[in-house]
This record gives structure tokens, C-alpha cells and sequence, in this order.
């Protein structure tokens, strides 16, 4: 391990693409959760996910409201980030989806493990080179955010000390678990007494892998990178679900000046390199911003590598903040009974308090909203308040740095001076709520200003999105980074022997590469085009299993069109068209029509030709073609071939029913003859 950093850190904060990982001590691991295309993981409800939003859910979907507490770890502690989310007061409703029964519910041991998820897992610690674990052994993760109705979730070691290859370089695979998928969240509404958030179920317990990868990613582009590797390795089984949410990535990023932070929300890969230099830009900021505020209380300053901090000179540094910042919190609501505030006169009509928090020496810390030379947000510390009182459950705080304005006037903050004596070097914060819910807010901004004179705090952090996308790349605090006390064995599900037998059959039995598959794809005749998105598509084995008599650039064609359709449905419809009895454009609606049916192919060309889709008798289609021609000759004469285009579409209108390619043929040929 390289010695720690002696020299203060370099680079611009508002210049976070010119950052050096390797100057800062860049540290980035990448954890990817892919969903599974199997049944739920144990409860053997299958894996469907329903289209519905809060406005949109069925009326005779059951729901239930819970409230959840935390549970002692193995080893007697509650885990703090448990802790945390406990204090917040919120309750939780769920709805009852079709695939949710008694286990979803919480109301019934759950069931072993499904065993495709587990074959699926192994599969792809086989093509990690991982090793995998000789027992399986399911653990309960404490999770009290809701999303789980047991307050934990399943998860089981499958494999262990892997390796990704990449571009950059490999990357050791720490671990690779089978876990499973929390409830989806459907709206969050504010109550008076707390916050209540609607789930539903049709999401919890899908399987899903969790891939953690060692500290081995180089820089942020490297971190993109990795993770499409990952998730070519994920589908190379086949066996994975596609699509938008069906795989997440979390990037644990670090600087040698800051510390461990998880971001979450990270679903475009595009995104990824922005939102980890926009971190490296945060955790830069401050550290800066620490070692001048302990310059201001003249205390030691932070080292530039945390490895070279001292424990209890950090304890005496905690101990002297909060000595200078204590909570102290005052009641202003009489300076804002004037406020022509739309925001502030609405909440003070419904019985809120606008509560007062003091900032000693803190007045041109918290800093106002700037941006960055590509448009994104600088990193603040009234961003970072504002997000600690959030997580309360408020809609955010005014600070002395950004006031007057929201329709706060100037004897306003001048009031709030008074009231709460400060100087002028002193900043404050203003929460206006209910009262246990503005306390609760401002102890949360209390301690999140004094970790201002420390390194940032280990979080887990998520990307802002507005309207389905990122907003900037920049991210909000969502909790404390968990510990070790969240996880404890589950006694419900019996473990699993993964013997040398298993894992060789799992070896003999690895899917087909994706350059495999494209040699495959070589032997037939289609169009490269067509080949590269048969294979993209994970329909080539559709492709090759149903090849055999048709023509193979036609049945590429149906397969790439009819994708969701019964594939023995598709080649029936192909081999009638070839044997004439109806139009190729009339395929697509003849395969729709018999959708989970199964015709035979007589039957497929009586459908045809009742509906009008026989096609027209070749020696007849040229006749038609040749006097249409015969009619239109000196427009034919005037154009030569450019009459082509124009004339297709008088000849398909008099001929009805016919294939296009036929007509294209004919019609070609009679413009030459009327040419020559």
C-alpha cells in the first residue's frame, strides 16, 4: 500500500473534469445489482412488474400500513444507519400487487431459495473466475427505510476473490451475493405526524445478484467502463432481466483529503464519469473548508490523507465544535407574523413554528447557489444543511447566507439577529414545520455543521434527478453509511451445500460468449446489421433454433420484428408466405391474430386469403403492371427509373394484395422495357 500523501491536495473545485484521480488519491469500487428473469426468490410468486403509479393503482389491490423499528445485530448493537432512519417517524403503506402473498406481506416464513436464481449466480461467478462459498448461508440485512416489510432483506454469499477483465485493466470481484429486491415506491405523503411513504410489493423479493468489485477502478471513465463490462458478463447468461431499474449501480468513491462515500441512482452509465468527479469536486471543497474553520477555532489541522488522522486528536476537535455550536434551538415565529412570504404565511397559517438555530462564526460559510464551468452545481455546505434537514422529512431551510429573499425581507433577518444575539461573524439557519418535525430537522443540521471541521462524513449519497434523469450529476445525503450490525444470520431458510459436483457442472455448462455467438450468426445469410442485432436483441438462439427450411435473411426479419411473439408461431406464418399463399406485409398481422393459438398452416393461408391477404396471381400482376406503365409511358420516358417510387404506389393500390418485392420486380422490369 502506498505511504499516505504529506502534501496538500491540488486542483480547481469548480473544474471537477480537471481533476487528477492519481494527484488526489482516487479510490472508486463499483457494487452492480441486476435483477434475475426468474420467480421471486423465495416465495415462488412469480416475477411479474405492473405498469401502475400512484393514481393508477387498481381499487381491489389490498393495502396495509406498518410502522418499523430496528433490530440488534449478531452483536447486540443497532446498526446506525438503522438508527437513523427509526428517529425520522415515518410509516409505510403497501400495496397488495397479485405476486404478493402472505411472505411479501411479512405474515409467513419464507421459502428456500428458487433454484434457477441460484444457478444463475453460480454461472456468473464462474465467469468471473470467482470461488465460490462451500455453504450457502442467508443473512437478515436491516433495512428500515420501508422498502422491506420485515425491516430486513435476504441476501446469501455466493462467491468470492473474482476478477473482471476491462479495458483498464482487471478488477478484482470482492464478493457476489444473491439477494433480495426491495418494494417500489410509489408516492411519500406529509402527515402531521410524520412522513408516510406507499410501496408496492410487486418488486419485493425478485432475486437479485449484488457484485461488489474491489477498490481496483482507476479513474471515473474507467468506472464506466467496468460497469459495462459487468453488464456484458450479467446477460452473456441470458437469464437476466432488461430494461430500465432491472440493473443498478452504486459507485464507492473516496479521495486520500475526504473519505468512503456510496453513491446510488446511478442507472446511466453516460452519467457516471460526471457524477464521480462532481464528488472528487465535493470531497476537495471540503477538506478545504474543514482545515479553514479550524483555523478559525485554532485547532490542528487535518492531515491531507486520512490514514493520517489522529483518533483522539479528532475526538478533542468534536469536543471543542460542539462546545461552540450547541444546540440552541429559539422560537422566531413572532418576527414573521408581517412576512408577505406565500411559503412562510401558508405554514404559519397551518400551525407550523419558524425555529431558529445559531451558527457561531459560521455567516459566509454556508454559501449561495454557483455553478461550475459545465453547469453544475459547486459544492456548498447550505447544500449539505439542507439535505441533513430533509432527511426529517421538511421541504429545506433558509440559511443567513441566502437571506433576504423566498419573500423574506431584510427587518426579517434582522429580527432573527436580534432575538437570537448574534454578531456579525454568526450565521443561522431557519426551519418553518410542525414543531417536532422543525427540532428534529435542525438537531440534524446541527450535526451535520459540526462534521463542517471534520472530513466529510461516510454516507450513502444519491444522484438528484429531476423528471427521470440526472439533474447535474450532483447528489444529496440519503443516510449514514451502514456498519457490520446490520447483518445477522437468517433462521428461517435452511443453507445450501455448493459441492465440487455442482460447481463442476456449472463450469462444464457456461453460456456462449458474445463473440460465440456473433461467429454463429457468420455461418448464416443475413446482413451484418441484422446479425449484430439478433445477437444485442438475445434472439439469435430463437434465430438458429427455427432457421432450419426458411429463408435466412426473412426469418431475421420476423424475428426482429415479432420479438415478443410464440417463435414456432413466427416460422408457421414464414413458410406460408414462402409457400405463396399470402403477402409479406400481411405477416405481422397474421402472427398477432393467432397470438397463443395453435393453427396449422392450412389454416394460416384460409385466414389469408379470407381476410384478402392472398397474393395476386403472378401472370395477372404483370398484365396490370404493364398497362399501368403502358398508360403513364411519357412520364416513364420523362423519369426513367426515378418513375419507380411514384408508380409502386399506383400499382400496390390497383393490385390489392400482393408482395411488395414481386410488384418492385415486375414493375422495374416493364419501365425498362418502356425505356428501351
Amino acid at each position: 500500500m502506498a505511504e499516505p500523501q504529506t502534501t496538500e491536495p491540488v486542483g480547481e473545485v469548480d473544474d471537477a473534469s480537471a481533476l487528477s484521480p492519481e494527484q488526489l488519491g482516487f479510490m472508486c469500487g463499483i457494487e452492480v445489482h441486476q435483477q434475475l428473469g426468474t420467480g421471486k426468490l423465495h416465495s415462488r410468486q412469480p416475477g411479474t412488474l405492473y405498469d401502475v403509479t400512484i393514481d393508477t393503482v387498481p381499487a381491489d389491490w389490498h393495502r396495509f400500513e406498518r410502522k418499523l423499528r430496528p433490530a440488534r445485530g449478531e452483536g447486540g448493537a443497532i446498526d446506525i444507519a438503522a438508527r437513523f432512519e427509526t428517529r425520522r417517524n415515518r410509516s409505510f403503506v403497501y400495496v397488495q400487487s397479485p405476486n404478493a402473498g402472505l411472505i411479501e406481506l411479512d405474515d409467513q416464513p419464507p421459502l428456500d431459495h428458487d433454484e434457477d436464481a441460484i444457478q444463475i449466480a453460480l454461472t456468473v461467478s464462474a465467469l468471473l473466475e470467482a470461488k465460490p462459498v462451500s455453504l450457502l448461508q442467508t443473512m437478515r440485512k436491516t433495512v428500515v427505510d420501508g422498502s422491506n416489510t420485515s425491516g430486513f432483506q435476504r441476501t446469501s454469499l455466493v462467491a468470492t476473490d473474482g476478477v473482471l477483465q476491462t479495458d483498464g485493466g482487471p478488477v478484482g470481484i470482492d464478493v457476489l451475493c444473491l439477494e433480495e429486491d426491495s418494494a417500489r415506491k410509489l408516492d411519500t405523503l406529509s402527515t402531521p405526524n410524520g412522513e408516510q411513504v406507499i410501496y408496492n410489493l410487486d418488486r419485493l423479493g425478485l432475486p437479485l445478484i449484488e457484485i461488489a468489485t474491489a477498490p481496483d477502478v482507476t479513474s471515473p471513465e474507467h468506472a464506466k467502463v467496468t460497469s459495462m463490462a459487468l453488464g456484458r458478463v450479467l446477460r452473456q447468461t441470458r437469464k437476466v432481466r432488461r430494461g430500465l431499474g432491472s440493473i443498478r449501480q452504486d459507485l464507492n468513491v473516496s479521495l486520500a483529503c475526504g473519505d468512503r462515500v456510496e453513491i446510488k441512482g446511478c442507472q446511466d452509465l453516460n452519467w457516471i464519469p460526471r457524477i464521480i468527479r462532481l464528488e472528487m469536486s465535493r470531497q476537495l471543497h471540503f477538506y478545504r473548508l474543514a482545515n479553514e474553520l479550524r483555523t478559525m477555532l485554532n485547532l490542528s489541522p487535518l492531515p491531507p490523507d486520512r490514514r493520517s488522522d489522529d483518533d483522539q486528536l479528532e475526538a478533542s476537535v468534536a469536543a471543542s465544535v460542539a462546545e461552540h455550536l450547541p444546540l440552541n434551538l429559539h422560537d422566531v415565529t413572532s418576527s414573521f407574523t408581517s412576512c408577505e412570504s406565500k411559503m412562510v404565511a401558508g405554514g404559519l397559517a397551518k400551525g407550523h413554528v419558524m425555529l431558529g438555530l445559531p451558527l457561531a462564526g459560521l455567516n459566509g460559510k454556508f454559501g449561495t447557489k454557483t455553478m461550475d464551468k459545465e453547469g453544475s452545481q459547486l459544492p456548498r455546505l447550505g447544500r449539505e444543511l439542507a439535505g441533513a434537514a430533509k432527511l426529517a422529512g421538511v421541504k429545506g431551510v433558509f440559511h443567513s447566507d441566502e437571506l433576504p429573499a423566498y419573500g423574506i425581507e431584510q427587518d426579517h433577518v434582522d429580527g432573527v439577529r436580534n432575538t437570537l444575539s448574534l454578531s456579525p461573524e454568526d450565521g443561522f439557519i431557519l426551519c418553518l414545520a410542525p414543531k417536532w418535525q422543525a427540532e428534529l430537522a435542525l438537531e440534524s443540521v446541527l450535526q451535520r455543521a459540526r462534521l463542517a471541521w471534520h472530513r466529510i462524513p461516510q454516507e450513502v449519497r444519491n444522484v438528484v434527478v429531476k423528471k427521470g434523469a440526472p439533474d447535474d450529476g450532483t447528489t444529496s445525503p440519503m443516510r449514514p453509511l451502514p456498519g457490520g450490525a446490520r447483518m445477522y444470520p437468517e433462521t428461517d431458510v435452511p443453507s445450501i451445500i455448493i459441492d465440487e459436483g455442482r460447481w463442476q457442472a456449472t463450469m462444464a455448462s457456461l453460456p456462449m460468449s458474445d463473440e460465440a455467438r456473433a461467429e454463429r450468426m457468420a455461418q448464416f445469410d443475413v446482413s451484418s446489421d441484422q446479425a449484430k442485432q439478433l445477437v444485442a436483441r438475445e434472439l439469435d438462439d430463437i434465430y438458429v433454433e427455427h432457421v432450419a427450411d426458411l429463408p435466412h435473411k426473412g426469418w431475421a426479419s420476423v424475428v426482429l420484428e415479432n420479438d415478443e411473439a410464440d417463435p414456432a408461431l413466427c416460422a408457421m406464418v414464414l413458410t406460408v408466405k414462402e409457400r405463396g399463399d399470402i403477402t409479406r406485409e400481411s405477416m405481422n398481422e397474421i402472427i398477432a391474430a393467432f397470438e397463443g393459438q395453435h393453427p396449422s398452416l392450412d389454416e394460416l393461408a384460409a385466414y389469408g386469403e379470407a381476410h384478402g391477404h392472398k397474393p395476386a396471381d403472378v401472370g395477372d400482376l404483370a398484365s396490370t403492371i404493364q398497362s399501368i406503365v403502358q398508360e403513364r409511358s411519357d412520364f416513364v420516358k420523362e423519369r426513367g427509373m426515378g418513375a419507380m417510387g411514384p408508380l409502386m404506389g399506383v400499382v400496390m393500390q390497383a393490385v390489392g394484395a400482393a408482395d411488395g418485392k414481386v410488384v418492385s420486380a415486375l414493375l422495374r422490369e416493364a419501365i425498362q422495357n418502356t425505356m428501351e
